[in-house]
């Protein structure tokens, strides 16, 4: 069967990390289904640019389409301006037989541009909820009308936390046809490993207490949390004064640097950049603990990712993160969004880790097959 899949968010080279839990998908789906993509870039008029693919991708043929996009006032258009964009490409492989089902993930503009494609060429259509499509477009009168207009034409919607879900339901979309279906988890590449070892290839001190994050340094991350969390956590010497390490990039990073230089704390924040998923995952098994402040979120993959590791996670009680952290045996869950209620929960952590074995037993049941076995479900099931 013939996959056709839609989203700005699939990775190129220049943007390794954009949607990478996509194209894993993808990869794990490729044994039962011929897959091409179409992955829309944003673009203001003559500000695009050429995109390649991964090495890896290269298989899906992936076209990467410039999509007029409106910053701000364009909600109205967004979808619209992002369908005329596809619709050639849509057209064609359609003309050529090479499309049985459209799958398409980020619910605006992306699959509402798809809704519209889908009734044009007679296609059947399944959507992905991310997370921020939901969380903060309902909130938006404009996107909202328009996602309870179009995405009822999906056979269904899959959503990736059970929270995204009941979201979608109380506004009145699709009760129906809503699957949460939670990301799966690279369980050879995530593994607990030597912590003397990873660290000595960090070049992080063997005796530090080594606080990560590992995310985009977005306000929704709230990544300005941590350096004002790691004031407040005191040690007993200089030398074993706690450490963060922050894996990831994004336009807060100067802000965060700059509030780190402010608090007194710039020797102890180690700004690692972007890495690979084997990179993040020699992070996390040199780590002693993960630490994710978000202001929201659906179900983050770098919480899972972090159990399969052993490493304990302190997370806030938002969005769908609750779901997949069972509580105090696994790490913290903070309710109170204030550095004070980090500094407790990562304090009471590195001074009484969980068992490093139950939280990778735990992370077992998140594998990438048990998630493709359920989308290809779906997928088998739009198509009759």
């Amino acid at each position: 069967m013939k996959l056709l899949f839609v989203s700005n968010l699939f990775p190129d080279t220049s943007e390794p990390w954009r949607g990478l839990d996509n194209a894993t998908l993808l990869h794990h789906l490729a044994d039962r289904w011929q897959i091409r993509v179409l992955a829309g870039r944003p673009a203001l008029p003559f500000a695009s640019r050429p995109r390649e693919p991964r090495k890896e991708d290269a298989p899906f043929t992936p076209e990467y389409v410039a999509t007029p996009y409106v910053p701000k006032f364009g909600s109205r258009w967004n979808h619209r301006l992002m369908a005329r964009a596809l619709r050639g490409h849509v057209r064609e492989l359609r003309g050529r037989g090479e499309i049985d089902v459209l799958l398409g993930s980020w619910l605006f503009p992306d699959c509402c541009a798809l809704a519209e494609l889908a009734r044009e060429f007679d296609l059947p259509f399944v959507a992905i909820a991310q997370g921020s499509d939901v969380h903060q477009y309902l909130a938006m009168p404009v996107r909202r009308r328009i996602m309870r207009h179009l995405l009822p034409q999906a056979a269904a919607v899959i959503t990736r936390s059970e929270k995204l879900a009941r979201l979608l339901g109380e506004a009145g979309l699709l009760r129906d046809r809503l699957h949460p279906v939670y990301n799966g988890v690279d369980l050879e590449v995530f593994r607990p490993g030597d912590r003397c070892a990873a660290r000595r290839e960090l070049g992080l001190s063997a005796d530090a207490r080594v606080i990560l994050f590992v995310g985009n340094l977005y306000p929704i991350k709230n990544p300005l949390l941590l350096p004002r969390a790691l004031v407040r956590l005191a040690g007993n010497s200089p030398k074993t004064r706690p450490i963060l390490v922050m894996v990831g990039g994004g336009p807060l990073e100067v802000d965060t640097r700059r509030l780190a230089a402010r608090l007194g704390v710039e020797d102890r924040v180690i700004f690692a950049g972007r890495k690979d998923a084997a990179g993040v995952a020699r992070f996390m098994q040199a780590a002693d603990v993960l630490c994710l402040p978000s202001k929201n979120e659906g179900v983050p993959n770098v919480i899972l990712e972090s159990f399969a590791c052993g490493l304990p996670v302190v997370a806030s009680r938002v969005g769908g993160i609750a779901e997949v952290h069972p509580g105090d045996d696994f790490g913290r869950l903070v309710s109170n969004g204030e550095p004070e209620g980090f500094a407790l929960a990562l304090g009471d952590v590195l001074r009484a880790p969980p068992d490093a074995a139950r939280l990778r037993t735990h992370a077992l049941q998140f594998s990438w097959a048990r998630t493709a076995a359920a989308y290809h479900a779906l997928l088998c099931q739009a198509c009759r």
